[in-house]
């Protein structure tokens, strides 16, 4: 292994809730971070395998079990495996506030079962515990040399949404003992339709139709629009037959989401030998909710990108008072991404600052009203340009022109995916201050309050103004972390070894 790493352990598991080559591209910039994990592991020849849990479910009777993945990419179908019929539906929202999401008897079997027939393994490193009940950590007691490791790469342990986020339009700090969270969700979804929904896709895949083709999108929306009313009228008529009235909507009740925070802290604290929080303000964050300090360790993730930060550098940056500056927004129209701050801040930005301004938006299109504002923006602004989504080898393209990335970030981002890959480009990023997007740079000048337009324009204006010391700023820049020393840190961390931390400056 290069950069001098120790010898990676006999076996490994892995596990998040979705498969990290899913046809559906599902699970964002984690399942872009284990995908390259796998890939670099294979190459260094260790034995890694891969479960993933929640999605897969039948339209019949079988009973739950686990699997090889039988459908998607034939890549790797040695070392993928699922949980099919799981107890626990994923993504987190999906069964947002059941208490399987703790206890769930039936899973944890056939998860222990999946070790027991598969294993034994020196290291079970959860991505994710969405799509599994927390009680298999407990499997120390009955495989006790085996080290078991956290990522935390959102915030699910501690709350049921995943990212601190309430009622998809502001920042949670506090759930209140739980009575937040019985109101977080705007709609609730029905976890019968959810199944039904899953199982029809995974029948569906599992015969070589595959998402995205015409086929599956015809067959399935068909068939959900035929299974959606009879789910519903099922529900209804069964209620009839036994006389009991139609239910009304319940809030669910406070206490259960304060035990389903301690229940999560409590068995992270007992189980886990590691928890590896992705960068320093997910573990301030974690610690304040109960995880102990004791387990916590800040691993920045490695980046197929980061060997780019060796290949290029800074551009100059655009001065004089007839520049223009090109910034550049990737990702998700979403809110909690900052996109509609974004349209506010420009908005409400002054015309000689305004039309200093190219836009460079990669992001799948939001509602209507988002794109009418966008286009509204475009008289104003000295140039727009509006990517309808992108893929990895398009990056370069798309930043080519842009002059500074944009990470305005409304929630505790914990460390996205695209503020690492235009920071490997030396695209120097403006951010929020929430988030671990901010420890790229270690630069004050760089930052702003979250929400806060006058913030943000003021550090436009300052931009525009060439008042910012960009010496300074590549100079306190931490490189992001290149994959070989990422699974250098991993194999020591995984034997128990110290693994030193990383200075700012250290790769």
């Amino acid at each position: 292994m290069t950069g001098g790493a120790t010898e990676p352990p006999r076996r490994i598991l892995y596990y998040n809730w979705v498969d990290y080559l899913d046809d559906e591209r599902r699970g964002g910039g984690v399942t872009v971070y284990q995908r390259n994990l796998m890939a670099a592991l294979a190459a260094e020849g260790a034995d890694a395998v891969f479960l993933s849990s929640g999605i897969s479910y039948d339209l019949g009777r079988r009973g739950l079990r686990w699997e090889r993945v039988r459908h998607g990419p034939e890549q790797d179908r040695d070392r993928r495996y699922e949980i099919v019929n799981s107890g626990v539906l994923s993504p987190a929202h999906h069964s947002f506030g059941n208490p399987a999401q703790l206890e769930e008897p039936a899973t944890q079997a056939a998860f222990f079962d999946f070790i027991e027939r598969t294993g034994p393994y020196d290291v079970i490193h959860f991505n994710n515990l969405e799509g599994l009940p927390a009680d298999v950590l407990t499997l120390k007691t009955r495989w006790p040399r085996t080290r078991v490791i956290l990522s935390l790469h959102n915030y699910y342990p501690v709350c049921p949404q995943v990212n601190l986020w309430h009622q998809e339009r502001a920042a949670c700090t506090d759930f209140e003992g739980g009575a937040k969270c019985g109101a977080c969700l705007p709609h609730k979804p029905d976890e019968r339709l959810v199944r039904l929904a899953n199982g029809l896709a995974y029948h569906l895949k599992c015969a070589g139709i595959r998402p995205g083709t015409r086929a599956f999108d015809l067959i399935f929306r068909q068939a959900m629009r035929v299974g959606g009313r009879g789910a519903r009228a099922a529900g209804w008529l069964g209620r009839r037959l036994r006389g009991a009235p139609v239910p009304a909507a319940v809030r669910p009740d406070p206490g259960g989401f304060a035990a389903r925070r301690a229940g999560m802290t409590e068995r992270i604290n007992a189980h886990c030998d590691l928890v590896l929080c992705v960068s320093d303000r997910v573990r301030q964050i974690a610690e304040s909710y109960g995880i102990s300090s004791a387990i916590l360790r800040t691993s920045y993730i490695g980046a197929r990108d980061a060997a780019l930060y060796d290949q290029t550098r800074p551009k100059p940056m655009p001065s004089g008072e007839n520049q223009t500056l090109t910034l550049g927004f990737l990702g998700y129209m979403r809110r909690d991404k900052g996109f509609f701050f974004l349209l506010d801040a420009l908005e409400s930005m002054p015309d000689d600052l305004v039309a200093r301004l190219r836009l460079t938006i990669a992001a799948l299109p939001g509602p209507p009203a988002a794109l009418a504002r966008l286009e509204a923006l475009r008289p104003r602004l000295a140039g727009l340009r509006h990517v309808n989504g992108y893929s990895h080898d398009q990056l370069d393209a798309l930043l080519a022109d842009v002059d500074v990335g944009l990470i305005p970030a409304l929630w505790e981002d914990n460390l996205p995916q695209v503020a690492i890959e235009m920071h490997a480009r030396h695209i120097p990023l403006l951010t929020s201050d929430m988030g671990g997007a901010r420890e790229l740079a270690n630069c004050p000048a760089m930052v702003f309050a979250a929400g806060d337009t006058a913030a943000f324009s003021d550090r436009i204006r300052a931009l525009l103004a060439g008042e910012v010391d960009w010496h300074a700023y590549w100079q306190g820049a931490r490189p992001p972390r290149r994959m070989d020393l990422h699974l250098d840190e991993l194999n020591r961390l995984y034997k128990g070894e110290t693994a030193p931390e990383l200075s700012p400056a250290a790769p």
